[in-house]
């Protein structure tokens, strides 16, 4: 049986401001209106025989990622948590372990299909033909990985040279080249033998641990320590953060797959984008006559070659060309779309000047829903806050703000100090500085309300929490 292990623990700062570092590109709906490309990735395995998906993300993206697999109908997810950020080898280490771990009855030796989160597939049946190629190999004992028939002399991917062809399909794997310069890409195309690296790979997963205990063996034995003590926490699989922290940081391509014997490469033509810049997803976007691609309250006047993505009120461009144009609440980019690649720099400078909008949307998402921050000045803050049906907020008090709540619409159930009561549509109560308070939706519609806050001090670190349903501290 195919175990899908799908990564998801990027932050994807070149497709900033929309990608924040709680909010990045594989929870965002950039290629599809309704759904994520997490869930399109999910999605993309409808019609193969697998197992129900393995997620691995960092843990400030652990809610995120358990909401947007409930919307697609796995009410308990499986989502291994890493404690930080250590690149490709040591999380599908992690992942494979895991998989042994809750293996089935009869599986011998599951089948890891390796996919990101975040990666935009048009041709879904030659994905899955591809897939199934490689099935083949991986059951030989293969280490397969997906290179994509290149389209263009892309300068902004790594290649992979295919070597010879195997009677059962696909070809032994020559070498993995660094991205190239324009020449060199031509070159490569010109050539027929070199493909895309794609960073999907189809692994049998005792085979990937005996490759990664000869050539990466440090790896091996931080991650086998860290899962010897893990835990699970509701839909969470935690392991020990120091084993972990412990371990090198490395890519499969260069742990594994760049020394291993028994690697092969199926090719692929199934219209793949990664999806790394604003330029990456003007490209696979539909467009107007005119070459622009145009999102939301959009208005393009004598404009070419444009993307505008406007999230809450009109883009309006006229007389400009090659553009990349993107509006959110708080706040717009504008570049040329031949400097998309360099975006990332920008989200880096915010993030060092730690300011708010490299980390977090003022929209923000929460375990019960979410908030907007809709206003703040000196000693106040206004927020809209939406409590999902069923949904509770911590058991929590502040030591430097109070809090007025108004409701819009539904019912909220409120624990204010010792008294426990109901408020409705067009109603209002007060929580005092230091009062211990909660907020809950009993009903079966969301809960809308305005939030005043007043007070010195307004930050989301001034939260005391006594209870809480999702186990954060």
């Amino acid at each position: 049986m195919i175990h899908p292990v799908i990564l998801a623990g990027g932050t994807g700062t070149r497709l900033w401001p929309l990608s924040r570092e709680l909010n990045p590109k594989q929870f965002l709906r950039l290629t599809d209106d309704h759904q994520s490309m997490l869930q399109l990735t999910v999605d993309r395995l409808s019609g193969l025989e697998t197992e129900a998906p393995l997620i691995v993300c960092q843990d400030e993206h652990r809610f995120l990622a358990a909401e947007h697999l409930r919307q697609k109908g796995y009410d308990h997810p499986r989502i291994l948590l890493e404690p930080c950020g250590r690149n490709t080898a040591p999380a599908l280490a992690l992942a494979a372990l895991e998989c042994l771990e809750s293996l089935p009855d009869g599986d011998a030796d599951p089948l890891l299909l390796v996919l990101a989160a975040d990666h935009d597939i048009a041709d879904i049946e030659a994905f899955q033909d591809s897939v199934r190629q490689a099935e083949r190999l991986a059951r030989a004992g293969r280490l397969v990985t997906f290179g994509i028939t290149p389209t263009h002399p892309e300068t902004g991917y790594g290649y992979i040279q295919r070597g010879k062809p195997f009677p059962e399909g696909g070809f032994e794997l020559a070498r993995f080249v660094e991205k190239p310069d324009a020449e060199t890409a031509g070159a490569y195309l010109a050539s027929g033998e070199y493909l895309w690296n794609s960073g999907m790979f189809l692994f049998p997963a005792r085979q990937l641990l005996s490759e990664l205990a000869a050539h990466a063996p440090q790896i091996l034995e931080a991650c086998t320590a860290a899962m010897a003590h893990r835990t699970t926490d509701m839909d969470f699989i935690r392991v020990a953060p120091d084993a972990f922290e412990a371990s090198p940081s490395l890519s499969i391509d260069y742990a594994v797959m760049e020394r291993t014997n028994a690697g092969a490469v199926v090719p692929m033509t199934a219209g793949w984008s990664d999806v790394g810049s604003w330029s990456a997803l003007w490209q696979i976007a539909k467009r107007d006559d005119q070459g622009n691609s145009l999102r939301g309250d959009a208005l393009a006047e004598d404009t070419k070659n444009t993307l505008i993505h406007a999230d809450s009120r009109l883009v309006a461009t006229l007389g400009v060309s090659d553009l990349v144009v993107v509006e959110t609440p708080d706040a717009v980019l504008i570049a040329h779309r031949e400097r998309a690649q360099d975006i990332g720099k920008l989200a880096k400078r915010l993030s060092a000047s730690q300011r708010n909008e490299a980390r977090n949307h003022r929209e923000v998402c929460r375990p019960w829903g979410f908030y907007d921050a809709i206003d703040q000045g000196h000693r106040y803050q206004v927020k809209r806050i939406t409590v999902k049906p069923g949904a509770k907020l911590s058991l929590q008090m502040h030591h430097h703000r109070a809090e007025h709540w108004v409701v819009v619409s539904g019912t909220a159930k409120v624990t204010n100090g010792d008294r426990t009561y109901l408020v409705t549509e067009n109603q209002s109560t007060f929580i005092p500085v230091g009062q211990t308070h909660c907020l809950e939706n009993p009903g079966v519609i969301d809960l809308e309300l305005i939030e005043v806050q007043s007070g010195p001090y307004l930050g989301e670190d001034d939260i005391v929490r006594f209870e809480d349903s999702y186990g954060r501290s």
